[in-house]
C-alpha cells in the first residue's frame, strides 16, 4: 500500500509563492507517474500537473506559466512550485501517484489559501 504525505501548503498573499512536496512510501515498485490535483471552492477536483518516472511532464494550461512540477525519483518525491499565486488558486491540493499503470493513490491534501 502506497502512502502519500504532502507538505508545503499555507496562506500567502496574491503574487506570492508556495512549494508543495509529496513523498511516497510503502512500495518498491516503480511509481509510473506522480502529480497534483486541486479542489477549489465550488468546483470539482481538477488535474494540475503530472510527471512521469522518466521526467516527462504536463501542467494544466491555465497555470503553466506559473506552476512547475518536478520529481526526485531517488526520494520518491514530487514537488509543485507555484509562483505568482492568485486567489483563484485557493483550494486543497492533492498528491497523486500511479503504480503499475493501474493502481492510483492519493494524499490527504494540503490547503493553499491565497488572499487578495
Amino acid at each position: 500500500q502506497v502512502q502519500l504525505v504532502e507538505s508545503g501548503g499555507g496562506a500567502v498573499q496574491a503574487g506570492g509563492s508556495l512549494r508543495l512536496s509529496c513523498t511516497a512510501s510503502g512500495t518498491t515498485l516503480p511509481i509510473n507517474t506522480m502529480g497534483w490535483y486541486r479542489q477549489t471552492p465550488g468546483k470539482q477536483r481538477e488535474w494540475v500537473a503530472t510527471i512521469s518516472l522518466l521526467g516527462g511532464s504536463n501542467v494544466l494550461h491555465s497555470v503553466r506559466d506559473r506552476f512547475t512540477v518536478s520529481r526526485d525519483n531517488a526520494k520518491n518525491t514530487v514537488s509543485l512550485q507555484m509562483n505568482n499565486l492568485n486567489p483563484d488558486d485557493t483550494g486543497v491540493y492533492y498528491c497523486h501517484a500511479l503504480v503499475r499503470w493501474q493502481d492510483a493513490y492519493w494524499g490527504q491534501g494540503t490547503q493553499v489559501i491565497v488572499s487578495s
